[in-house]
């Protein structure tokens, strides 16, 4: 097998009564490959083809997963992003891929975006069409050129979310995906008995690419939903028999914070990946599994099978014991700690950063990539992480893209410095919080009117004045984590989460 349009066939002629597609409409996957192949011939249409490249801009949806696997079946290059970043943003990254098409799903369209490409809905896919201008495409012969491609061709991209700057696109070859799946699927042992949910948003390689690809791989059904709900996540459980959920750390902290054994009382999971000793205690769940890896680093580098009732005696906890690494990885630390990975063939990792001159190489001379993060060995020679090395703040499991919020508040002419910093929050796992320099009072009515353009993850829940911004000696680089040991002259919150 050597590309995902394979695998889609092939896993919809062994088992075509599949479930797939959102909890809220879901479809055999035989009758979502009938769609897909159909729609094939509409992007034919359209001008769009084998070795093109479309944006992909929606929320998780049939229709969705539905343009994805088109994608797929097509041979064309898929950019899957996040739909909640400012047009702006949006604009500017997209011009990075130099897109031949964008295709919107449940999000309104932006011309801003990639004026001169083919703009396309799909939201209307799940009843078999796109659209231009709320128009259905005409038909013309399906293409299924997707069979044709190389393993280490592009499948698509997937971006990072910019914490030091502009997020970067990753690069991910076929067989980035199809080894990943693969991965996932044999070390969680997933089989036509089980019912994958992949709850979080599809931009994501977690949902993608452990959930929807590493489902197909084990012949599951693949189960998702618009948005993770801790209200409603066990309902959606129980009502479609879910046996298998990949879940994320912050997620899996609300729902131990936010729901109990109740709630939960007859489930059928038998794993969940990134559980904790507590999810899996309280709501009695058979099987954890924590890891290592990231979007770069092969989507997942390193696994680890926790049982009910084991103790992780690390001090980092359970959820940060990454374990052993893959067959196909291998793995290292700098002198200072840093966690290093380099894969044994061609794209196994992310095949580069996708910018707008080329792909730039993310390994270095020895083909080891460099990943930014901390960790540890333990004593029997398996990674622990730790944590981040650069500066982050995460609101909700996003990301927040801190250079792109402060350029929005730089305008302000009351304010003559600037930083973005964190604090810890019960709701929302951290807060942003904006440091100002300025000779009067917070202009907070200013910085409410640009807060208000964020999207909400981005928004500060408090402004702080202080006199200074701490400074890295030589270049001059703010020291975030001493912001908040600093003196404020005063502080207004901005209620954010009201």
């Amino acid at each position: 097998m050597n590309n995902l349009a394979e695998l889609i066939l092939e896993r919809a002629d062994r088992r075509a009564s599949a479930r797939f597609g959102n909890v809220d409409h879901t479809m055999s996957l035989g009758e979502a490959v009938a769609l897909a192949r159909r729609a094939t011939g509409q992007l034919q249409s359209a001008g769009i083809g084998v070795g093109h490249c479309a944006a992909l801009i929606g929320e998780t949806s049939t229709s969705y997963l539905l343009a994805w696997m088109t994608l797929q079946l097509a041979g064309v290059e898929a950019a899957l992003i996040n739909p909640s970043l400012p047009d702006e943003l949006l604009a500017s990254m997209v011009a990075d891929l130099n897109v031949d098409a964008v295709i919107w799903c449940e999000r309104p369209p932006s011309k801003q975006l990639a004026p001169t490409s083919v703009h396309l809905d799909a939201s209307k896919l799940s009843r078999g069409f796109f659209c231009i201008d709320d128009k259905p495409l005409p038909l013309e012969d399906e293409s299924l050129a997707g069979t044709s491609r190389g393993s280490e061709d592009v499948s698509g991209y997937m971006h990072t979310s910019g914490t030091t700057g502009k997020p970067k696109f990753c690069t991910q070859s076929h067989r980035y995906f199809l080894e990943l799946g693969r991965f996932i699927a044999d070390s969680m042992a997933l089989s036509c008995a089980d019912t994958v949910f992949a709850p979080l948003p599809m931009f994501h390689i977690n949902p993608m690419g452990y959930g929807v690809v590493g489902g197909l791989t084990g012949g599951a059904d693949v189960l998702a939903t618009r948005r993770f709900s801790a209200s409603g996540f066990w309902k959606t459980v129980k009502d479609n028999g879910v046996t298998v959920a990949f879940l994320h750390s912050p997620p899996v902290a609300v729902l131990n914070r936010a729901t109990d054994a109740n709630d939960a009382a007859g489930h059928r999971l038998r794993a969940v990946f990134l559980a904790d000793e507590e999810f899996l205690n309280k709501f009695a769940v058979p099987m954890g599994f924590s890891g290592y890896g990231s979007t770069e680093a092969a989507g997942l580098c390193h696994i680890w099978p926790w049982r009910l009732g084991d103790r992780c005696k690390h001090p980092e906890g359970m959820s940060r014991f990454g374990g052993a690494p893959r067959r196909d990885v291998e793995w290292d630390l700098t002198e200072d700690g840093e966690i290093l990975v380099r894969a044994q063939r061609p794209h196994i990792l992310s095949s580069g950063y996708r910018t707008a001159s080329g792909t730039a190489d993310l390994t270095d001379e020895n083909g080891w990539f460099h990943t930014g993060d901390l960790g540890r060995r333990d004593e029997h020679g398996h990674l622990v992480f730790i944590e981040r090395k650069a500066d982050s703040i995460r609101v909700k499991g996003e990301y927040v893209p801190i250079a792109f919020v402060e350029e929005a508040f730089a305008a302000i002419a009351e304010v003559e410095e600037l930083a973005l910093w964190r604090r810890d929050s019960d709701l929302v796992d951290q807060e942003p919080i904006l440091y100002v320099v300025a000779p009067n009072d917070i202009p907070d009515g200013k910085i409410r009117e640009v807060s208000q353009s964020l999207p909400r993850f981005m928004r500060p829940a408090a402004v702080v004045r202080v006199d200074a911004l701490p400074r890295n000696e030589g270049v001059g680089k703010i020291n975030r984590r001493l912001l908040e040991t600093l003196e404020p002259l005063e502080v207004v919150e901005l209620n954010r989460q009201g």
